[in-house]
């Protein structure tokens, strides 16, 4: 058990800008899961559309878990791509979750989200490779790439004007390896070790 580690190496306000850094990350992955986690809070009726039109078929929870007058849980059944403002409002806010193909949404998903009120993360799992010349070993449990929209943490702290790219290194940490990562894409770590995934 216990979670990774996780190195800030890039910060921007551009959704592209962050999502081609993640992928060069993901590039030096020796390994890389062949799906990536999508996760949004959606907090207009605009983010709710564009989330839904770049992942369409994704399901959306309302973020609060909502009873009815029985007491039974309420779930969300709006189509979302066709409701109009008046009827999502009530609905507001809602969260997504979803796992996609890797190399399928990404891109869509985050400029969608990137142009949104809340806070979306896109998380890229894998093991990086064995690196004798910094002693560093791959950890599958551990390892991979993520980006933050609207956020500073990784664990999704307060919001932010711009979007963070982290690379997850093992549960203890491994300044030297993220170091590397971070040069590779001409980027360098950003501030402290903080909690990932």
């Amino acid at each position: 058990m216990g979670n990774s580690t996780a190195y800030p190496v890039l910060r921007t306000t551009d959704p592209a800008e962050a999502c081609a850094a993640a992928e060069r990350l993901c590039a030096l992955l020796a390994h890389c899961e062949d799906e990536v986690g999508l996760s949004a809070e959606l907090l207009t009726a605009d983010d709710v559309r564009r989330t839904a039109e770049a992942l369409p078929g994704a399901r959306f929870h309302y973020t609060d878990a909502r009873t009815g007058p029985a007491g039974e849980y309420l779930r969300f059944e709006l189509d979302p791509r066709t409701a109009d403002d008046a009827a999502l409002a009530p609905h507001l806010p809602l969260d997504v979750q979803v796992d996609a193909p890797a190399g399928s949404v990404a891109e869509r998903f985050a400029a969608a989200v990137g142009r949104g009120r809340g806070m979306a993360a896109v998380d890229w799992r894998g093991r990086w490779p064995d690196d004798p010349e910094t002693g560093s070993v791959g950890s599958p449990k551990y390892d991979g790439v993520q980006i933050v929209f609207h956020g500073d943490s990784a664990q999704w702290g307060g919001w932010a004007e711009h979007h963070t790219v982290f690379v997850h290194v093992g549960k203890f940490g491994d300044e030297p390896r993220a170091r590397k990562l971070a040069a590779a894409i001409g980027a360098e770590i950003l501030g402290e070790a903080q909690l990932g995934w």
